[in-house]
C-alpha cells in the first residue's frame, strides 16, 4: 500500500524531473530571455520555486533553510535581502537574478530535494493533519501546505518550460 508521504514525494520526484529538463543542455544566455520587459525568466522562475520550497519546507520541518546552511546564498550573490523569496518581486527585481548557471540552479535546487525528501519520509499520515497556520479560514495542514509547495513549483516550472520552447524557436 503507498502511504500519502510516498505519494508526496512522487509529486516533488515530479517536480525535480522538470527543473532538470528546463535546464539540461540550456545556454547560460536563456536564462534571462524575457518575453517583454515585464515577464518573467526562466532563472528567475527556477530560483524563485526553489526558494519557496527551501522556505516552506524548512519552516514546517523547524530547520535551516538550504539557502543559509549550504552556502547558496553566497554562491547566487543576489542583491535581495538573504530571506527573500521572490514573493512580491518586481519586474527589476525579477531581472536581478543574473550571472547564475543552469548548473548552478538545478544544484540548488537538488540540495532542496533532498532536505524535502529527508522531511517527508518521516511522516505518518496523522502527521499531515497537523493545523501549521491558522491565520486561513480553515486553517491550514501540514499536509495542504506540502501539496501547495507542489502545485506552486509545478505551475513555475511549466512556464519555465514554456520560455524555452518559446527561446528555442526564436
Amino acid at each position: 500500500m503507498t502511504t500519502t508521504a510516498e505519494l508526496m514525494l512522487d509529486g516533488y520526484g515530479r517536480v525535480k524531473e522538470a527543473v532538470h529538463e528546463v535546464l539540461d543542455g540550456l545556454d547560460e544566455s536563456a536564462l534571462t530571455v524575457r518575453l517583454d520587459p515585464d515577464a518573467n525568466t526562466i532563472a528567475w522562475l527556477i530560483w524563485h520555486l526553489t526558494r519557496v520550497q527551501d522556505d516552506h519546507v524548512a519552516a514546517v520541518a523547524g530547520t535551516e533553510q538550504v539557502w543559509a546552511t549550504q552556502g547558496w546564498a553566497d554562491r547566487f550573490a543576489l542583491p535581495f535581502d538573504r530571506a527573500a523569496i521572490g514573493y512580491g518581486h518586481t519586474s527589476d527585481e525579477v531581472g536581478q537574478v543574473t550571472g547564475v548557471s543552469p548548473e548552478t540552479l538545478a544544484g540548488y535546487y537538488d540540495d532542496v530535494h533532498a532536505a524535502t525528501v529527508a522531511y517527508v519520509q518521516g511522516l505518518g499520515d496523522a502527521d499531515l493533519d497537523r493545523v501549521i497556520d491558522t491565520r486561513w479560514d480553515p486553517p491550514v495542514t501540514l499536509g495542504v501546505r506540502l501539496v501547495s509547495v507542489i502545485s506552486d513549483d509545478l505551475q513555475h516550472v511549466g512556464q519555465a518550460a514554456f520560455l524555452r520552447g518559446v527561446i528555442e524557436r526564436s
